[in-house]
């Protein structure tokens, strides 16, 4: 499919509006509430005091593991699929809340595609914007909630033809002032950790200011290279461009007394565990990208 075709099809869409899925498999309640509350570590005794739901529960009550209604967003996606733009990442998302959803209510969410943009040239390749909304609904047919979201849609880069050539990873830290002299440190085999020069507080991820006394001015330490599991998820979906899922993505506790986020490799998914000792590697993802990543350390 061209993208004019593409573009025709994302017309079809549009034009369709609204179109409605099916109520929510279970009304608001409190029991998932709890467990929300929980999990985000809100104590505001609010929500179940009133018998409401926090706005942001909006996209929960209407998840479903199978049998998903169909809605102009999946053929859209298949056709970006088919004409080669299989890559994805998430851009943006808003929320708007009408009003807080209260227990006992059965939502229905209506979905309406809203736009295609493209193609535009990205850091991950060429690539198509397309932007969808979600209204749920409430037995009265009142909004309670409305939520746009975005995604890139693009074309991985070509596989290398030269076996002394690797293929470009796609995904690339973001580069700045603030966050250059880590970059430089794990390209010399350092894993180096933001230090306040006034004060001397460590901080990760890099910053202009130390949280600690507002300091502008900065250095760094070199951290050892060890750290613990301080937690972890295994990712199995969605597919991560230049990535073999499932893998291990792990907040890594440093003795120095920070975290970092990354990788835990060289390990098999179901050893991995809360406290686990590690150690750093760098891997080199392509010809100029390294990144950093942990490994079991060995006793």
């Amino acid at each position: 499919m061209t993208d004019e075709e593409l573009h025709e099809l994302a017309d079809k869409q549009m034009a369709m509006g609204e179109v409605r899925g099916t109520p929510a498999p279970d009304p608001v309640n409190e029991p998932m509430i709890r467990h929300w509350l929980t999990a985000m570590g809100d104590a505001n005794p609010a929500y179940l005091d009133n018998g409401l739901a926090p706005p942001a529960m909006a996209q929960v009550w209407t998840m479903r593991a199978a049998g998903k209604d169909r809605s102009p967003v999946d053929d859209m996606m298949a056709a970006l699929n088919a004409a080669g733009y299989t890559g994805v990442v998430a851009t943006n998302c808003e929320q708007t809340y009408h009003r807080y959803a209260r227990v006992g209510e059965r939502l229905t969410p209506a979905t309406r595609f809203s736009g295609l943009a493209g193609p535009k040239r990205t850091a991950l390749g060429v690539g198509v914007f397309a932007t969808w909304n979600v209204t749920w609904y409430d037995e009265d047919d009142d909004p309670v909630s409305e939520m746009l979201f975005r995604v890139l849609k693009f074309r991985p880069p070509p596989k290398a033809t030269s076996a002394d050539q690797r293929t470009p990873y796609p995904l690339r830290p973001a580069t700045n002032q603030d966050t250059a002299f880590f970059w430089e440190g794990v390209q010399a085999g350092e894993l180096r950790i933001q230090t306040c020069a006034d004060c001397g507080h460590l901080r990760h991820p890099p910053g202009p200011l130390c949280p600690q006394c507002r300091s502008a001015n900065r250095r760094h330490t070199v951290a050892s290279g060890e750290g613990t599991v301080y937690s972890y998820v295994v990712h199995h979906h969605p597919p991560v461009p230049g990535r073999e899922t499932p893998f291990v993505v792990a907040v890594v506790e440093l003795p120095e007394g920070v975290r970092i986020v990354g990788n835990v490799v060289d390990c098999p998914i179901e050893e991995v565990g809360i406290g686990m000792a590690l150690r750093v590697t760098y891997r080199a993802m392509d010809d100029q990208l390294v990144l950093p990543m942990w490994a079991p350390r060995e006793s």
